[in-house]
């Protein structure tokens, strides 16, 4: 253990060094217009094994390239792909924060479950809380040692079971998320690299998404009551912990109307939708009258977004925390400012996606390592194998998805797609590395907040008390999910609607 804290010391002094995201692309950038034109010198290029055309690598350092950089940065950046699909998706996820319904569907999930299903209830909700975005940390936390300790358990254990759960199993979920929005752009804009007319939409991870949340839900309860049970058992509650917030926990009268009325809207929706694409001839289907290209599916992003709108309004109106049509705005309005560091954030990656398409350098970079790879036969599992370890390795100090997925797609979805890889497939590896070790990294800010919220229960709590109760939870996710998808891989099983078997 002193060994493992001392390695992720290290992490977080590294960590702490990197720069802001924003700089980190922005410097990227400039790296790109600098080797653009050093490769570009020496006559970098590779033959298209598309169409046979020989690529070489375009210098920014041009009349051109510099008409590029200048001209072209705000259509860089309104076209960029996820920035649309995340203010749509988010405008909805907004009202349904605001109006408090995502926060009663998490207390709602656990407060009345029976003592013995609580910890495999309390780890599939805090899976599939990423819906909620921070607001599952900030409820679902505390929720889940105040819940442990009514039914007799150690509040120490429902609060790692949450935490746990929400980080290690961020990237899986039974409902569809703004996660699912905002990769499946990254991973499209990734993917034209290779073929301009690839589509990854939000559904396309969806059935590994689903079957990921049950298996993960089952591994985090072994784990609890194999293993963190017995940790937690020598850890005796010393401090006043969070008692006077159990009766807050608890749902009323009113806001159980509001759950149940937002689930009959929800119910209403999804009777529209199935309507309106039952008909062989309905103008809801695709041009050859199928479901899977229909506006319906490539649209979902708009969907989800309308179907949270809804919800959220009707338990606002029911509640009175939403009571007129005029407060609706407002609290869509509080999704954009919240996003924000988002947009910041995207301008820098969308300048450096950019430069790094026009110059053809991640088509030169994916075709010779794909042949390198093809030349030396190495099994697709080998190569997820590997992508794990690397996005593994790089979530420890950058904890932002978004920001390591952009960083990374432009160069793994075009290589691995050059091996026969859908970019569907390359996308749920990634999501797996990219959720595991959330629980351990020193750099996520929702460590220190369980680390406090620990200390409220043992006074003499610090990181190793934490490490020792999540570092198995990690573990077991990254193995049990690797192995999963491997499984699911090898079985040639869809990841989500439309999304190739491979």
């Amino acid at each position: 253990m002193s060994l493992l804290l001392g390695f992720l010391r290290g992490v977080e002094r590294v960590g702490n060094k990197l720069p802001h995201p924003f700089w980190l692309f922005t410097m990227m950038a400039v790296l790109v217009v600098a080797l653009s034109a050093v490769l570009n010198a020496l006559g970098a290029s590779a033959v298209s094994p598309v169409n046979g055309e020989t690529i070489q690598v375009k210098s920014l350092l041009t009349a051109e390239g510099l008409s590029t950089i200048i001209g072209d940065a705000v259509e860089n950046f309104a076209k960029f792909p996820p920035l649309a699909l995340i203010i749509v998706v988010m405008l909805g996820v907004s009202v349904a924060e605001q109006s408090g319904l995502l926060n009663a569907m998490l207390r709602g999930s656990v407060t009345r479950v029976p003592a013995k299903y609580l910890t495999f209830v309390v780890a599939l909700v805090g899976i599939s809380g990423s819906v909620a975005s921070d607001a599952a940390y900030v409820v679902l936390i505390p929720l889940g040692a105040l819940v442990f300790k009514a039914v007799g358990r150690s509040p120490i254990l429902g609060l790692v079971v949450a935490f746990g759960s929400i980080s290690a199993g961020y990237n899986a979920s039974l409902l569809l998320t703004p996660t699912d929005a905002l990769l499946a752009g990254l991973t499209t804009s990734a993917a034209h690299f290779i073929d301009p007319t690839y589509v990854v939409t939000p559904l396309a991870n969806y059935f590994f998404s689903i079957g990921s949340a049950i298996f993960l839900a089952v591994v985090i309860t072994l784990v609890t009551e194999f293993v963190l049970t017995k940790r937690a058992a020598g850890m005796t509650a010393d401090g006043d912990g969070l008692d006077e917030q159990l009766g807050e926990m608890r749902l009323g009268a009113v806001e159980r109307r509001g759950l149940r009325n937002a689930g009959l809207a929800l119910l209403a929706v999804v009777a529209l939708l199935v309507a309106a694409l039952a008909p062989p001839s309905s103008p809801f289907r695709g041009e050859d009258g199928g479901i899977l290209n229909s506006p319906i599916i490539t649209g979902v992003a708009y969907l989800l977004g309308v179907t949270f709108l809804l919800t959220g309004a009707v338990y606002g109106r029911t509640t009175g925390s939403l009571a007129t049509a005029r407060e609706i705005p407002g609290a869509m309005a509080k999704g954009v400012v919240d996003l924000a560091p988002v947009v910041v954030l995207f301008f820098a990656a969308s300048q450096f996606l950019a430069f790094f398409k026009w110059t053809h350098m991640g088509e030169v970079l994916a075709i010779h390592a794909a042949a390198l790879l093809k030349s030396a036969n190495v099994h697709p599992l080998v190569l997820f194998l590997g992508l794990i370890v690397l996005v593994t390795c790089i979530n420890l100090v950058i904890t932002s998805g978004s920001a390591q997925w952009a960083l990374m797609a432009p160069i793994v979805v075009p290589m691995l797609m050059l091996l026969d890889v859908s970019p569907e497939t390359t996308q749920a590896v990634y999501r797996i590395a990219d959720s595991a070790t959330n629980l351990i990294t020193p750099m996520s800010p929702y460590f220190a907040m369980a680390l406090g919220l620990l200390q409220r229960y043992r006074k003499e709590a610090g990181i190793g008390t934490l490490m020792s109760l999540t570092i198995p939870i990690s573990f077991a996710v990254l193995v049990s999910w690797t192995l999963l998808f491997m499984a699911w891989w090898a079985l040639g099983i869809p990841l989500g609607p439309g999304a190739p078997v491979r």
